[in-house]
């Protein structure tokens, strides 16, 4: 059987042939690459398969699903954990088997948050450009120690409960908010209410997922409530954040210092090398002029061993496609499909 990867780069190649070669050695899966994230233009890309694999930014509303089911595609294999970019309801509608990565090293997350609130704060970016041009002046480079501040979690999951084990590490005192109580986090920081986080944060952390209830959690009024001078970080859904209304907040000096590793418009940007084209999105320009504004291109999932985690999960999804067995994965609100 063939299987469509779309938004295929150089690394899922390279991890997705090495857990082929474990499930399926014997040549009777074919692995089809594409570059092209699934869009209604590309979805044509997956004749004669039988599954497609996408990633966090590849679209699959109505159109597509429709599309891929028209062209005898029965089965949808993320290699992400979040599926808001997915029309459920519809995916359920044409009975396709919808699987996903529900977790991945989220310590790979958790660390690249740290590592964005470490540069943020203690402005190692801007030391390493000055070194490098002989510039040894100390002067603008003045941070702040992390050991006592307060960081306020949003979102208590795996990632959440990672990061909490970070900056209890540090000698911080950790605030969570989750609609959901998590016993392990009594051990590292206190559950409270979303307005009193935000009040008392030094940083606020995102780590929650974007559903309806969550969409612009980050909005005026939120950044109202927060401590003057806060630091608010987002390593988790572009959508999250309200972005014209963070841009206002970092005018006005509300807002302290903003570090992002995605973004709502992201899905024309991120994994592609622009460095030669003029970037046409006036509100993602206007974010990195910023000195205070810290810009990564979702790549806190990239590490050896979440990847290699992503590719697994995704092959022991498709054994159970092809099996028609139980599958833990299943995107909540679809069905099995069993493919006999």
């Amino acid at each position: 059987m063939k299987i469509a990867i779309f938004s295929a780069q150089s690394y899922d190649r390279h991890f997705l042939e090495e857990a082929l070669s474990r499930h399926y050695g014997d040549g009777s899966v074919e692995l089809m690459y594409h570059t092209e994230s699934l869009t209604r233009q590309s979805v044509a890309l997956a004749q004669d398969c039988c599954a497609v694999c996408v990633f966090v930014n590849d679209v699959l509303d109505a159109p597509v699903l429709e599309a891929l089911a028209s062209l005898g595609v029965r089965a949808v294999l993320m290699r992400c954990a979040g599926f808001n970019n997915l029309d459920v309801a519809v995916a359920a509608h044409l009975g396709m088997f919808v699987a996903r990565v529900p977790s991945y090293s989220p310590e790979a997350v958790a660390e690249h948050t740290l590592a964005l609130i470490l540069t943020l704060n203690r402005h190692t970016h801007r030391a390493y450009a000055r070194v490098r041009e002989g510039n040894f002046a100390l002067d603008g480079l003045l941070g702040s120690t992390l050991h006592g501040k307060t960081v306020g979690l949003i979102g208590i999951g795996k990632i959440g409960l990672a990061v909490a084990r970070i900056f209890n590490g540090f000698g911080c005192r950790v605030l969570g908010y989750d609609p959901i109580t998590s016993t392990e986090f009594a051990q590292l920081g206190t559950m409270t209410a979303l307005p009193d986080l935000l009040a008392e944060s030094d940083i606020v952390s995102l780590h929650c997922p974007l559903l309806e209830s969550t969409h612009y959690i980050i909005d005026n009024a939120a950044l109202e409530r927060m401590k003057p001078g806060a630091m608010l970080v987002n390593t988790s859904r572009g959508a999250l954040l309200n972005t014209g209304a963070v841009i206002g907040a970092l005018k006005s000096r509300k807002l302290g210092a903003l570090a992002i590793d995605v973004y709502e418009q992201e899905s024309e940007l991120f994994f592609q090398d622009h460095s030669a084209d003029i970037i046409t999105d006036d509100v993602f320009q206007r974010l990195i002029t910023f000195p205070n504004v810290l810009v990564t291109g979702h790549q806190g999932f990239f590490t050896v061993e979440a990847l290699r985690e992503i590719a697994e999960t995704t092959f022991s999804n498709l054994a159970c496609f092809l099996a028609g067995s139980s599958c833990a994965n299943l995107v909540p609100g679809t069905a099995s499909l069993l493919a006999h």
